[in-house]
């Protein structure tokens, strides 16, 4: 229900200057903007303006999630630690978990994630196939244990985010959920003006094999991203990666001497031959303490991920196992390791017949080292991490890099947590089996601050209509007065009729703190009414997002606002061109 927000009673403490500790613009323009306020380290309070732009986020993704034929339930923040012990994740998933205990003793969590909860509840609720597929869902406070919280709302202790579960019989069934989502996912982020791209991904701690994050593109995103024009895009950790190292000809194997050459940077400089023709080594073990060496091309680094993919429980060696096994630092090669190593290889490297690689003696390497020759390679895997540049896996170009902030994710779980924790319905031939599940998840926070890093400007945020505190702020110059204050009023009064959103600026204050405080704050719309331009029967019209203003009759200005309107409604997405109409 549309509504006029007056200034005068609206509890809104702007800041002129730039908090000392905010590094980027979301942080920055949500402080300033009277969006926030910070309450400990990564612990934030929505003031009012803040709390209807979250409510209208939150609104979008109920609207599409409930387009889908999900149900909205509300479970509790607080989970028992039991939960987590069935699923084995109590303690995989690491110290960002908030642990307590009560009086009791009695373990518990403050939840990052539901998959454990969801799943008990319908553990023993849903018996047969008849009932599904089911999806449930969330819009709830999350907890993270963040080591460093940064960048506000992007990377905080606490946070607001939808997270749906979905259960099935089948995995066809199972992927036309997962495909609803995501179609969803992009609506979300239409909605909410934001310029996205869907991407391969990581399911991380979630679990799964197959998962799509959905990413803002922004300079200040965390996340490196990669995509070419045929439309493929990956998170750079999930990625396929083709590289395409270049041979170093030498005819047989030569150890040379390298003083003080410690990296690949060094080694291509002193050898004369670019970095794409030598081999990077990075050492590591596996659950059971056994060594592996893991050799990419030198101008790639080894994908984490990936390599825990290729070597189960891989972790990196530190300098002191290093040296214990006899391995020396910006030395390491394939030739003459420790007895009992195993080599691990990237893919790439499978077509290149000689390797300039360390010695495995400090100050040494070899030119020549061929494979089958000299070494062998016991695992060939992709073990790089993708880079602009690289070769697109779909179509053969060249892909392109950008930055992103994830917002949401959706998830193919199978069944991790129904086998573990015991789920399961009666299926056509009353058999048990266990639930067959979808995960989706958007960071409702993260998505508002997501927007103000693509939606601003030095002066202040530039939110999109949809999600806007207010569609349309009037700022009438003159306060208490029998000309200027009741056309303000009445202007308001007809734009709540069809239906906007209006803030009127009937403050005491000056009008350059009001123009300042409307463009920081953000309005779509600023309507500016005075006495000489009611004189004229004019009133001034500035559009935030581009700047552009215009003077229009006020006689005829209700008629083609009642158009903007009619204008969004009937658009799909029309949320940013809402007001195109009053400006053509």
């Amino acid at each position: 229900m549309s509504e006029i927000i007056r200034l005068s009673r609206m509890y809104m403490p702007t800041l002129r200057d730039v908090p000392a500790d905010a590094d980027i613009a979301s942080h920055q323009l949500l402080l300033r903007a009277a969006m926030i306020r910070k309450t400990a380290s990564g612990i934030y309070t929505f003031l009012p303006l803040g709390y209807k732009v979250l409510s209208k986020i939150e609104n979008i993704v109920r609207q599409e999630m409930d387009a889908t034929g999900a149900l909205e339930i509300m479970m509790p923040a607080l989970q028992p630690s039991e939960l987590w012990h069935e699923s084995g994740r109590w303690d995989d998933y690491g110290p960002e978990l908030m642990r307590l205990v009560d009086r009791h003793d009695h373990g518990y969590c403050l939840g990052p994630t539901h998959e454990e909860l969801i799943t008990s509840l319908v553990k023993g609720e849903l018996r047969s196939y008849k009932q599904l597929p089911v999806t449930l869902y969330q819009i709830q406070v999350k907890f993270r244990d963040e080591i460093r919280p940064r960048f506000g709302l992007l990377r905080s202790r606490e946070f607001i985010m939808k997270d749906a579960y979905s259960f099935h019989d089948s995995q066809e069934s199972l992927q036309e959920t997962y495909d609803a989502m995501s179609v969803a996912y992009g609506r979300i982020c239409d909605r909410c003006g934001l310029e996205w791209r869907a991407v391969e991904a990581d399911s991380g701690q979630i679990g799964g094999k197959v998962t799509c994050e959905f990413m803002a593109l922004a300079e200040s995103g965390e996340a490196e991203l990669v995509y070419c024009d045929c439309g493929y895009s990956a998170n750079t950790e999930a990625g396929e990666c083709i590289a395409k190292p270049t041979v170093y000809e030498s005819g047989e194997l030569a150890k040379i001497s390298t003083p003080g050459i410690h990296t690949i940077e060094e080694l291509a400089e002193f050898l004369g031959i670019p970095e794409t023709s030598t081999v990077k080594a990075l050492s590591g073990k596996d659950a059971e303490g056994g060594l592996y060496v893991l050799f990419v091309p030198g101008d790639h680094e080894v994908n984490e991920i990936k390599a825990a993919r290729a070597v189960e429980g891989f972790e990196l060696l530190t300098d002191e196992e290093m040296l214990a096994f006899g391995l020396h630092k910006g030395s390491m090669g394939p030739v003459n390791l420790p007895e009992g190593a195993k080599v691990v290889a990237d893919v790439s490297l499978k077509d290149v017949p000689e390797w300039v690689v360390g010695a495995n003696e400090e100050g040494f390497h070899f030119v020549g080292a061929a494979p089958g020759r000299d070494f062998d390679v016991d695992v060939w895997a992709d073990l790089c991490v993708v880079k602009p540049g690289d070769v697109c896996p779909e179509c053969g170009k060249q892909l392109k890099g950008a930055r992103g902030i994830e917002v949401s994710q959706v998830f193919q779980l199978g069944d991790k947590y129904s086998k573990s924790m015991g789920a399961t319905y009666l299926d056509q031939n009353g058999k048990e089996q266990p639930f067959i599940m979808g995960c989706y998840g958007v960071g409702v926070t993260r998505t508002l601050a997501a927007v103000v890093e693509q939606h601003s400007d030095e002066a202040g945020i530039k939110w999109p209509a949809g999600i806007a505190p207010a569609h349309v702020c009037i700022i009438p110059l003159n306060v208490g007065d029998d000309l200027v204050q009741p056309a303000a009023e009445r202007l308001a009064e007809s734009l709540v009729e069809f239906g906007f959103d209006v803030a009127i600026d009937d403050r005491k204050e000056r009008p350059g703190v009001k123009f300042a405080d409307a463009d920081l704050i953000g309005w779509p719309l600023q309507i500016v009414i005075g006495k000489r331009g009611l004189e004229e029967g004019t009133i001034e019209l500035r559009r935030r997002r581009t700047g552009e203003k215009r003077d229009m009759e006020l006689s005829v200005a209700t008629e083609l606002f009642s158009f903007a309107k009619k204008h969004l409604m009937n658009r799909e997405h029309g949320d940013i061109a809402m007001f195109e109409g009053l400006f053509s």
